[in-house]
């Protein structure tokens, strides 16, 4: 059964930044949620937005998903950049949207929405990750620097990115495929901050997010590389089937 969203969800991203550190895979584990779920081609270095071809393709299913078509473009763009500048991943559109669907409710969490370019306002953010209540205690050094004591990190966005993995992980979706190319396959963060994007734009955290999950599983496709994928975005069992479950359900 779908999560409702919740600001706990700041577990998945406070994980995150263990990078790699999944448990390893049993040979019992579930199949992963396919990953050829169709999205129509599209030309990566056409004059009309990538994420504009897919505008039709997202219609359809947000009318039987319940997902905002806005925030399906930018799954699907995140799937077909990673398919082209990762093929072995095999990165589908469904999980990206189990795991936006547990952490932020596809970017309504709180009353949020997500405008034409991406952005999502009101921003999402998590608690402070100050060590209580179970969580890590994660400080954000930017922040703390700025303000001239500590400040502790949160989670940040529809995908729930802490700042330090945003920093190596993320990326800046509307500057185009073939700039990003380099980045895209390579675990590295972008070259310049101008490529760094925003978490708070639905567009470039799902592609970062691809990205990392990429990193952390290898092949999506099997068993074990999928489940180590989302452990590492949240080191919990209960997460893992939250995902799969809620990706599951949207591949009917």
């Amino acid at each position: 059964m779908a999560m409702t969203a919740r600001p706990a969800l700041l577990v998945a991203a406070v994980a995150a930044v263990l990078a790699g550190c999944g448990v390893s895979g049993e040979s019992s584990d579930p199949l992963p949620p396919r990953a050829s779920e169709s999205i129509p081609a599209i030309r990566l270095d056409a004059a009309e937005s990538p994420i504009d071809q897919l505008r039709e393709w997202a219609r359809a299913r947000s009318e039987t998903s319940g997902i905002p078509m806005r925030a399906l473009q930018a799954y699907g763009y995140a799937t077909v950049a990673m398919s082209k500048a990762q093929p072995g991943c095999h990165l589908g559109w469904v999980t990206l949207a189990g795991i936006a669907r547990v952490e932020s409710n596809h970017a309504r969490f709180g009353g949020a929405t997500i405008a034409a370019d991406g952005s999502v306002r009101p921003p999402i953010r998590g608690i402070a990750l100050d060590g209580t209540g179970g969580n890590a205690q994660i400080v954000d050094p930017n922040a703390t620097t700025r303000a001239g004591h500590t400040v502790y990190a949160r989670a940040m966005g529809p995908f729930q990115f802490i700042p330090d993995t945003w920093k190596r992980w993320g990326v800046h979706a509307a500057v185009g495929y073939n700039t990003l190319a380099p980045t895209l396959k390579a675990a590295k963060p972008a070259a310049t901050s101008g490529l760094s994007g925003s978490p708070d734009n639905i567009d470039d955290a799902a592609l970062a997010a691809g990205r990392y999950l990429c990193a952390a599983g290898g092949d999506l496709a099997t068993a074990h590389g999928w489940r180590q994928a989302i452990l590492a975005y949240n080191h919990s069992a209960v997460y893992v089937d939250q995902v799969r479950s809620t990706a599951l359900g949207y591949q009917k």
